[in-house]
């Protein structure tokens, strides 16, 4: 057996269970950003739901989702002392926006 064989499967075990958490954060996230968009702007949270599910955001949706969760961070990681605790209706860390981006990115948005 290859002794390289055992460290592939962890490596790809690794990246399967963080595709999965990424897509768990990102599907948390947009639903969000759906339910805060659709009581601003109906129309253009029906736009967005529908390009969602069919797995193609438009561009400017897109944009406005990674837009929308910058400005949502609420877990900063700083003290009291350091910076304000930000309250919102989910918890979204300063990796919640990376991995939104990324996915983003990974689609072909220009983030």
């Amino acid at each position: 057996m290859d002794p390289g064989h055992s460290d592939r499967m962890d490596d790809k075990r690794m990246r399967q269970r963080t595709a999965s958490e990424g897509r768990r954060t990102v599907e948390r996230l947009v639903a969000a950003w759906l339910a805060e968009t659709e009581r601003h702007d109906a129309g253009a949270a029906r736009k967005a739901r529908t390009g969602w599910e069919e797995g193609a955001l438009s561009e400017s949706a897109a944009q406005d989702l990674a837009t929308w969760v910058t400005a949502r961070i609420t877990d900063t990681g700083f003290t009291e002392d350091e910076g304000p605790y930000v309250e919102g209706p989910v918890r979204i860390t300063p990796a919640d926006k990376d991995t939104v981006h990324a996915w983003l990115r990974r689609r072909g948005h220009g983030v």
